[in-house]
């Protein structure tokens, strides 16, 4: 994808984003992606909204725009196959992330053991995502921010698991929803 495609599917991904948060989901620097996304408003396809929940957002014509990109990268690389074998192992760890952000959020168990538990599921997450990502490296970029908020809760800061916009638990959402977009499958 050019840099201006990875900008567009990122935001449709990520949700309501400022220009940090789309530019670490990218892997490139803020100022590459604010000039793709003031290129991408010209076009119409994003928007920018200002306020306490604003920032930037895809439009309708956006996503049918990352809908084309995504399915043309998936046909162009052959990558179907494999995208949908890595769905399926993440969608049987799926309901255990629930789980233990539940357990989190509840404080059902001790606050080490939550973390043993979570540090066990990205390691299983971790496998799932190892064959995608010399492929679509998009998909490295999301063990790599897992693989982030898990540090630091392991480092003492717990809200990593689930209580901070760029907890675990988010970045797993960010996954998901990349996964469901790239395979043109709707959210349930």
């Amino acid at each position: 994808m050019r840099t201006s495609e990875s900008v567009l599917h990122a935001l449709r991904c990520v949700g309501a984003a400022g220009t940090d948060t789309i530019a670490e989901a990218v892997g490139t620097s803020p100022a590459e992606a604010g000039s793709a996304l003031i290129d991408l408003a010209v076009d119409g396809l994003v928007t920018f909204e200002r306020g306490p929940f604003g920032g930037w957002r895809i439009t309708a014509p956006g996503q049918a725009a990352d809908d084309r990109a995504v399915a043309r990268e998936l046909d162009t690389l052959g990558a179907r196959d494999l995208v949908t074998t890595a769905y399926q192992g993440f969608l049987e760890l799926n309901p255990e992330l629930l789980d233990l952000c539940t357990a989190w959020q509840l404080r059902t168990a001790e606050p080490d053991r939550i973390v043993a538990a979570f540090t066990d599921l990205h390691g299983r997450c971790a496998v799932c995502l190892g064959p995608l990502a010399p492929v679509l490296p998009r998909f490295e970029r999301h063990r790599g921010g897992l693989e982030h908020a898990l540090s630091r809760a392991r480092a003492g800061e717990t809200g990593y698991l689930a209580d901070r916009l760029d907890s675990y638990h988010t970045r797993w959402f960010r996954l998901h929803e990349d996964f469901l977009v790239t395979l043109g499958r709707p959210r349930h």
